[in-house]
């Protein structure tokens, strides 16, 4: 708790003063009644503390579960003198020799350079992340191992330059960032000229993955992953009948699914249907196999869709019983889990996805358990949790070239960890860098259990 608060005090800063970074000791010295929507960080800012002397003031903080409440009365300690360092333009820092870590090091210092702010989804977004890679930080101190942890607030439109000419920014082994794809090259380039590793943790399009041996990209592009889930299809379901529905959705962008889909089967000699949702139920059901399992793909991802779907399946149902009918989807139909399971259950459902959210897992609720203690507040209500992702990805990446120095590529196993919501198994791309190929398939039983299939 204690070293989380720390890096909360950090984060505290960040938003509201760029990058400086206060620590000072304490005593008492007032007390504050608690307004409504007020939050320890904010208290902390208010009186020039830090968290982490707010907390020890106010033992019961440390309680698990324990929540600030409007009315309550919490004791402030007195400052010290503090020592500030700030970050300012500063001549480039002399390039890293070749081998920055050695293996089984116990030491690594780890750079954030992403959007941290609260002006708008993607500041906010990233401070959730940023705190899950705070909270994995914490997690492997406990090991042994010592981290220190630089961030810089990396916005849209901000000039990098003074960030990147930080001495500290020179130091970090790992890079976890940007967020935007006109800050790729750039950050390529110093991560090359420093022997840093770079890891770029959501979806963007850069063409540094292709020549920049440094760089680790966690989300495939749309094509390789359009490619690997047909893959995927093609190895699982060679016996099964597939049934397209049209649904008439203007708006669709899954016909690279489909067609690639169909010119995979037809090269292989398969047959399969197509229907529409507008068919009559005739029409409907002279597109189903008596003989082979079915399994039923839409050109659309929308909830609509789906659901009408599902009434034209529970119709056909009732009228043929003994057909064997299966669904294979989108990953937009998680979002969907909450109105639509029983369906998803009943018409033995597989989904592809590169994330699983299960709320119900032990390791889940432990995390966001820990979160709301650290942070007094939940997740965002979004798929994947940004909290959740930079945990995984930091816990994995930090523990990754701790235990394997210079050599570690992040290929499936070297790690020991088993990420709680994001599969992470990179391979090279060409003579550049690397990119996260693994690929879940969330499959809803007719058992009414989820089975995580992963390649």
């Amino acid at each position: 708790m204690k070293k989380i608060a720390r890096h909360a005090l950090l984060l505290m800063a960040l938003l509201t003063l760029g990058t400086t970074v206060a620590v000072a000791q304490s005593t008492w010295r007032d007390t504050h009644k608690v307004k409504k929507k007020e939050t320890i960080f904010g208290i902390a800012k208010k009186y020039d503390i830090t968290v982490d002397q707010l907390i020890n003031a106010n033992p019961e903080m440390k309680t698990p579960g324990y929540e600030l409440k409007k009315g309550d009365i919490i004791f402030i300690p007195k400052a010290q003198a503090q020592t500030t360092v700030t970050t300012t333009p500063v001549a480039p820092a002399t390039p890293a020799t070749p081998q920055r870590m050695a293996k089984d090091s116990k030491k690594i210092t780890v750079g954030v350079m992403l959007p941290l702010h609260d002006l708008n989804g993607d500041g906010r977004r990233m401070v959730e992340y940023y705190r899950g890679v705070l909270m994995a930080c914490d997690s492997l101190k406990q090991e042994g191992y010592q981290i220190n942890v630089h961030a810089w607030n990396f916005a849209e439109d901000a000039n990098i330059e003074p960030f990147l000419a930080d001495p500290n920014a020179a130091r970090c082994d790992l890079i976890i960032g940007p967020l935007y794809t006109k800050q790729c090259k750039r950050i390529g380039d110093f991560a090359k000229q420093h022997n840093s590793k770079v890891l770029i943790p959501f979806s963007i399009s850069t063409d540094e993955i292709f020549t920049n041996r440094q760089m680790f990209q966690v989300y495939q592009s749309p094509i390789d992953l359009n490619e690997s889930v047909i893959e995927k299809y093609m190895e699982r379901f060679p016996e099964h009948h597939a049934v397209f529905i049209d649904c008439n959705d203007s708006t669709s962008q899954k016909g690279m699914f489909t067609s690639g889909l169909r010119r995979r089967l037809e090269t292989k000699g398969a047959k399969y249907s197509i229907t529409n949702l507008k068919s009559d139920a005739s029409a409907f059901a002279a597109s189903f196999s008596k003989t082979s399992p079915n399994m039923v793909i839409l050109n659309s991802a929308r909830s609509p869709e789906l659901n009408a779907a599902f009434a034209k399946l529970n119709t056909l149902k009732a009228a043929q019983p003994t057909l064997e009918i299966s669904m294979f989807g989108y990953t937009e139909w998680l979002m969907y889990v909450r109105y639509n399971l029983n369906n998803f259950f009943k018409y033995d459902t597989y989904i592809p996805s590169t994330f699983y959210y299960d709320p119900m897992a032990t390791p889940t609720r432990r995390i966001e358990t820990k979160y709301r203690w650290n942070f007094h507040e939940a997740m965002m209500e979004a798929l994947p949790r940004f909290a959740i992702t930079g945990f995984d990805q930091a816990y994995y990446f930090i523990k990754g070239m701790l235990t394997m120095g210079d050599s570690f590529v992040g290929a499936r196993g070297t790690v020991g960890y088993r990420p709680i919501q994001t599969p992470l198994r990179f391979e090279r791309t060409g003579n550049g860098g690397l990119r996260n190929k693994a690929l879940l398939l969330i499959h809803y039983k007719p058992n009414q259990r989820v089975e995580k299939i992963e390649n």
